[in-house]
């Protein structure tokens, strides 16, 4: 079953993304994903969107470990580089370098994720807070390509207004 985005919001793709249906490259826990051709070495850059409805007082460092724990259960090798907070207590963020290798076409391969973690009020249902994880990933050698196109695309998302 695919996932569901738990709070209304808006965003568009920078030029050269394209959606894909979760199912179709395997990413059943996403609830989007968009891709940026071509693949080098069978990997193609790409971004996800998940989510889930969450107490206020959360912590995003809280969640931020914990997917990094679920990260290492496939990617034992997974390390933390930089972390960093952002944002406001209205609005908290926080941002998480990792990397890990994956094999790819027989042969271990550098992959490096931008994870990030957005508090997010459903601006229909004030009292329904959610936390966005919104990730990056490329091959190492891929990154530098297509994060300021990861940047574009994070400065879109907004809560949908209400109706």
């Amino acid at each position: 079953m695919v996932a569901t985005i738990p709070v209304p919001i808006q965003f568009s793709l920078p030029e050269g993304w394209q959606s894909v249906r979760p199912a179709e490259v395997k990413a059943d826990e996403a609830a989007f994903v968009a891709l940026r051709p071509p693949a080098v070495k069978g990997f193609t850059p790409n971004i996800t969107i998940s989510g889930e409805l969450h107490p206020r007082d959360v912590s995003l460092t809280e969640l931020a470990d914990a997917a990094l724990d679920r990260l290492r259960r496939g990617a034992p090798d997974a390390q933390l580089g930089r972390r960093k907070e952002a944002g406001s207590a209205g609005g908290p963020g926080l941002t998480q370098a990792v990397r890990l290798s994956l094999l790819l076409n027989g042969k271990p391969e550098q992959v490096v994720q931008l994870q990030v973690f957005l508090g997010i009020r459903d601006t229909r249902e004030p009292s329904r807070y959610a936390v966005l994880q919104i990730v990056l990933s490329s091959l190492a050698e891929q990154f530098d390509q297509v994060v300021g196109d990861f940047h574009e695309f994070l400065s879109t998302i907004r809560p949908e207004e209400k109706r």
